[in-house]
């Protein structure tokens, strides 16, 4: 591997300094907060999509792509700002991306047509990837031992901010609209800056040799030298488009009769889901522990099971809850595991690593989103969760053949 050359970009510098700071348990949580509400900018939109359908006249079969808008955002956001993690000063890049997170939430708020609210939506996402900046931040501070379960707590939060966003999102949106959701999120991330430049440590790292531009290069080189980063890469696309099926297509029949549920009770099913948030950090101390892979497997196996539950929503409520909970625990199971195994592989260039693996969700969340709606429009619900069931089941049969081929 092609390793010298990519190391030129900050290797020797991402390891703790003589003195630097640790990662304490109270910053652990403080990061987890930050990044449920950070991320929870990008799952706000997808119970309120027959609401902005209707305010700007867009057809339903098409509002999916304000889902689509907003990954495309996030996707460029990881090739060009959470590579800077290892080139600047953490703590201010991070300050930064929540105020201007502010700024994009009040455009959204303030949009009055669909080009202006797809604009908007991709400057949310843009600024979203702060999420990944601290997922980062807080690996570099974790001892090796610890990394895992660093991770992993850090990812709880981010699981909560996306299965509470919706149930948020749908009381706010009942009670004050969809714009008042995003005018909302824009107060909430100016006091999180405030909270963040009073309390958060300085960064824990020197800036990296180099350019930017050599910083960029040497992400693209990461896909050419990192087996792991392209194999868990390929995980997360897989899942987090099947992911992405589900929660963006689930509110079209729950809104429509004969269910004709409010945003509140939609939102309500986004609390079954933690469940994947609790299962997070165990997730992570069994990487630690050299279990990753096996982890992988039963998770898919769950995902792909998921789905037959989830077809039984017009019939049974109950039958959905029970898939979400699945769903979401084999999800974020797998998400943890990718991370901390990319993490240990190349605990030199995390941010440049973080941002290259996310590129395979944003991918797959963006895609996911589109495949969903549309076959929804056209197929119907049954079919939805048939797409989902192919898209679990391929990344099982990727996983079988990878054990295959390494045995």
């Amino acid at each position: 591997m092609d390793v010298e050359a990519e190391r030129t970009v900050g290797a020797s510098t991402q390891l703790p300094r003589a003195g630097a700071a640790t990662l304490s348990r109270h910053q652990t949580l403080l990061f987890a907060v930050t990044c449920a509400m950070a991320v929870a900018n990008v799952y706000f939109a997808q119970p309120l999509l027959e609401s902005m359908a209707t305010s700007l006249s867009v057809q339903p079969g098409t509002v999916g792509v304000v889902v689509t808008a907003t990954q495309v955002g996030y996707a460029v956001g990881l090739l060009f700002i959470v590579p800077l993690g290892d080139l600047l000063n953490r703590k201010k890049l991070i300050l930064t991306q929540l105020l201007l997170s502010a700024v994009a939430l009040c455009a959204v708020g303030l949009a009055q047509s669909w080009g202006m609210l797809l604009g908007a939506m991709v400057l949310v996402g843009l600024m979203a990837v702060v999420v990944q900046a601290l997922v980062a931040y807080a690996a570099s501070l974790a001892s090796p031992d610890q990394r895992g379960e660093a991770i992993g707590t850090v990812t709880s939060g981010v699981v909560l901010g996306i299965l509470l966003a919706r149930f948020v999102s749908g009381v706010v949106a009942d009670l004050a609209g969809w714009r008042g959701v995003y005018f909302g999120s824009a107060v909430l991330m100016v006091g999180m800056a405030w909270l963040l430049y009073r309390t958060m440590p300085a960064s824990a790292t020197s800036p990296a040799r180099g350019s930017y531009w050599q910083l960029l290069r040497s992400v693209l080189r990461l896909y050419r030298t990192e087996r792991t980063l392209r194999v868990r890469g390929t995980f997360a696309l897989l899942i987090f488009a099947a992911f992405s099926v589900l929660w963006t297509a689930m509110v079209l029949p729950l809104s429509a009769p004969p269910l004709s549920l409010s945003h509140t009770q939609i939102g309500l099913f986004g609390l079954a889901g933690v469940a994947g948030a609790l299962a997070a950090a165990r997730a992570g101390r069994l990487a630690d522990q050299g279990l990753g892979n096996r982890t992988t497997g039963i998770a898919l196996g769950l995902l792909t099971l998921s789905w037959l539950p989830t077809a039984l929503v017009e019939s049974s409520l109950l039958g959905m809850v029970v898939g979400v909970v699945l769903l979401d625990f084999a999800v974020q199971t797998v998400h943890v595991t990718n991370q901390s195994l990319i993490f240990a592989a190349r605990p030199d260039a995390q941010s440049r690593l973080v941002g290259a693996y996310m590129c395979f969700y944003s991918v797959g969340s963006g895609l996911g989103a589109i495949a969903a709606t549309y076959t929804y429009a056209h197929f119907g619900w049954v079919s939805v969760c048939l797409l989902g069931a192919a898209i679990s089941g391929v990344a099982l049969l990727y996983w079988l053949y990878l054990q295959l081929t390494s045995a």
